[in-house]
């Protein structure tokens, strides 16, 4: 039995780092484009690859934390294939889930660095994914970004969770899913914890913060679509995590931002993780801030995620910083 299995596409990223850029913004310096010389040699000051992918990235942020952790995934029959496996099994992670597409190249992203911002170029291409009839119980079950077909793996998912019900559902769709609303919502029936930026709670919900007022009623909102907890980011003004009962607030740690990918997974893996150790919301609060703030002070999304000694040196280094009762 397993701790948690990772649902989710993996990744090779090839993160660059630009300085040789522009940014056209609006009046309100929300809606921004990156420039680049049009047809130009651009120059970059550095470049390396990782393991990249929600899935990937929560698997082995979880087992760092002391999680058994497995992954369900599907890669290409490609050398980039082998690196993710390797990858992996080099951080602990189970692969007897991740199965291999002869028909489908390994997904893969380029990230743009600049500014302390990244852009990022993804891969997708449909794909035929495998639910495997062996799939083991888990505690949790962690249900991320996939590529376009999806849906019948989802359907899959569905049905074992309704086989085992003491595995919980841990949700954070990715933006193949969010274009179908109508399947988001049939697993928020299911979700036991559901993680997501401000942004996609907001896509969900059809409205935003400004409209809604508070980050409560947001939060109240995707508890009325069938999530029991819910966790909400937005990159430096923290996060938030509550249920019907209490919101919380914890504001992010001033460390310096090198890079913010992977910033999002670190979050729910250091959540998840005090989850599963039994601490309460507002604690997984400050393990999800604090293993996002060690992710993003380096290049890379697993350069910098943090055990469960660390965790607690990173709180105790920003001990002035807790979470808040939201009124």
């Amino acid at each position: 039995m397993f701790n948690i299995i990772t649902i989710g596409d993996a990744v090779i990223d090839t993160h660059v780092f630009i300085d040789d850029a522009t940014l056209d913004c609006d009046y309100n310096h929300e809606n921004c484009l990156l420039c680049l010389n049009y047809a130009s040699k651009i120059p970059i000051t550095d470049s390396f690859q990782t393991l990249g992918g929600n899935a990937a990235n929560v698997a082995v942020g979880t087992a760092m934390l002391g999680l058994t952790s497995a992954i369900l995934t599907s890669v290409g029959h490609d050398a980039n294939g082998q690196i993710i496996q390797d990858s992996l099994e080099k951080h602990g992670v189970n692969t007897d889930f991740l199965s291999l597409d002869k028909q489908t190249k390994t997904r893969y992203s380029v990230v743009l660095n600049f500014k302390k911002e990244r852009t990022i170029l993804s891969y997708h291409q449909k794909r035929e994914y495998d639910f495997p009839k062996n799939l083991r119980e888990s505690d949790w079950v962690y249900y991320t970004s996939l590529s376009d077909g999806y849906e019948t793996l989802q359907e899959n998912l569905l049905n074992f969770l309704g086989k085992h019900k003491s595995a919980r559902l841990a949700y954070n769709p990715g933006s193949i899913q969010l274009k179908n609303l109508d399947l988001v919502k049939e697993v928020l029936l299911h979700t036991d914890i559901l993680i997501l930026n401000l942004e996609e709670a907001e896509k969900i919900l059809g409205t935003n913060l400004n409209k809604a007022k508070s980050i409560r009623i947001l939060v109240n909102g995707l508890l009325d679509l069938g999530a029991k907890e819910v966790a909400i980011t937005n990159s430096s003004e923290g996060a938030w995590g509550g249920n019907r009962e209490d919101v919380w607030h914890i504001a992010s740690f001033p460390v310096e931002i090198v890079s913010k990918t992977g910033a999002g997974d670190a979050f729910s893996s250091g959540y998840l993780a005090a989850r599963f150790y039994n601490h309460d919301i507002s604690a997984a609060l400050s393990w999800g801030i604090a293993n996002s703030c060690a992710a993003i002070s380096s290049p890379g999304p697993e350069k910098n995620l943090l055990n469960k000694k660390e965790i607690t040196k990173m709180i105790s280094k920003f001990s002035s910083i807790t979470p808040i009762l939201v009124e």
